[in-house]
């Protein structure tokens, strides 16, 4: 032991002797030194290499008979046994959140995808319902005093059969079934059997806290009915958009949406706002097209609920949105912040005469340009297609569903074993 110790000292002083020598020429002859021990070599470890991506969600799909999902859209040319989706604008396509997540899942392609689908229901993460509750209502139930509504009806007792028959269902209660309820009205009659899956809901306003909240569900985005500005390239759009405010849109609407009545007489007299009111005809359309892309900012007062299409139209018009509501959720909010790109006002300081226009003309040229600039590079996060693509509005849709994932299995495994629910 001492021979190894001694044979340790004369290598250490060795090494030292070795270092103060050549420091001490590298000094160049001046007779000062810069010896220390810190000047020692170290050897330094490679950094390790970064983590992977997340994997992707394992999604297992119901394979549901056609009445409940694509028997609903008219007849096209299919992909993957899925029709297309109808090219017309209607007003369906808003809420078509449901059709895009099933078409997500078919697509084989499985590069860059926040979501595959896997056949082995043991393997999976989450279990989709693919019931296009949004399309059923808009099919059989919009007037909902039509006969043609108990089609609707039936269809959502249909799908409550099948899922309360299915083992996997039962073990969690649904907990970890992803069911799109984009319509306020989607799924009306039963809903509330459903109320502990992860709902894809545009907001909450026809939900009660004990059944929809942030905490399990997802917010989903409108499928825009614009067309996206694609070649908003000019030098100076500032100058160019010479509208400073834009609404085009129906004014009778219920609960917060009684405020647009309210703004539509505020608002007049004003040379550069536009103020229109009308419906979504295919000419509305083309008319809300050109005139998003020519103004600065677009008003997006509450509808029948806190949210509307207007919004995604003029988020994809490059449009800086001027929201309304004191009750609004937002998607992907965990990573988009929205006071990057839009403008907030309250309904109160909403209708207070000459307040918001007068601050919406105190913003500065270069504010406005940066909020311009942040919607142009956001914009892909709320495009619907096929087949997807990498961080579009499917895609962060499902990593939205996947940070759902952890919360849904704590309450599952805590109610396997507790004998009183919730006793805090």
């Amino acid at each position: 032991m001492i021979g190894k110790a001694v044979v340790s000292l004369v290598i250490f002083l060795v090494t030292v002797f070795i270092t103060y020598s050549m420091t001490t020429t590298r000094g160049g002859g001046s007779g000062t030194t810069h010896f220390s021990f810190f000047s020692l070599p170290i050897p330094i470890p490679k950094p390790n290499p970064l983590p992977c991506g997340s994997p992707p969600l394992r999604v297992f799909m119901y394979d549901l008979p056609k009445r409940f999902n694509v028997g609903m859209l008219p007849p096209s040319n299919a992909t993957n046994n899925l029709p297309e989706w109808p090219h017309h604008p209607r007003l369906q396509q808003q809420h078509s959140v449901e059709y895009w997540m099933m078409a997500s899942l078919l697509y084989e392609n499985n590069a860059d995808q926040e979501a595959v689908r896997v056949l082995n229901p043991q393997a999976a993460d989450v279990f989709f319902v693919p019931f296009f509750s949004s399309l059923s209502f808009n099919t059989y139930g919009n007037n909902m005093t039509d006969p043609d509504t108990e089609f609707d009806r039936h269809l959502q007792v249909d799908i409550l059969e099948i899922l309360r028959k299915s083992k996997y269902w039962q073990r969690t209660s649904g907990r970890d079934h992803v069911i799109p309820m984009h319509h306020p009205n989607a799924f009306r009659f039963l809903r509330e059997e459903v109320n502990a899956s992860i709902l894809i809901v545009a907001d909450f306003a026809r939900f009660p806290r004990s059944m929809a909240s942030l905490q399990k569900d997802v917010v989903a985005p409108y499928k825009h009915v614009v067309e996206s500005f694609m070649d908003d390239d000019s030098s100076n759009p500032y100058k160019l958009r010479t509208t400073l405010l834009f609404f085009r849109g129906r004014t009778v609407r219920k609960s917060e949406g009684k405020v647009r009545r309210k703004l539509e007489k505020l608002l007049q007299g004003y040379e550069d706002v536009h103020f229109e009111a009308s419906y979504a005809t295919g000419e509305g359309i083309n008319a809300s097209t050109q005139g998003m892309r020519s103004s600065k900012f677009c008003l997006h007062p509450a509808g029948d609920t806190p949210s509307s299409n207007r919004l995604f139209d003029a988020i994809v018009s490059h449009c800086v949105p001027v929201i309304i509501s004191d009750h609004i959720e937002l998607p992907f909010e965990s990573e988009l912040d929205y006071t990057k790109f839009s403008l907030f006002f309250s309904i109160n300081d909403a209708l207070v005469p000459g307040y918001m226009v007068e601050h919406l003309r105190k913003i500065p040229e270069s504010e406005w340009l940066k909020m311009w600039a942040r919607l142009k590079e956001i914009t892909h996060h709320f495009e619907y297609q096929f087949p997807p693509k990498k961080d579009d509005a499917v895609n962060m849709l499902w990593r939205q569903v996947r940070n759902k994932v952890p919360g849904e299995r704590l309450v599952v495994n805590r109610n396997r074993r507790l004998t009183i629910p919730d006793w805090w």
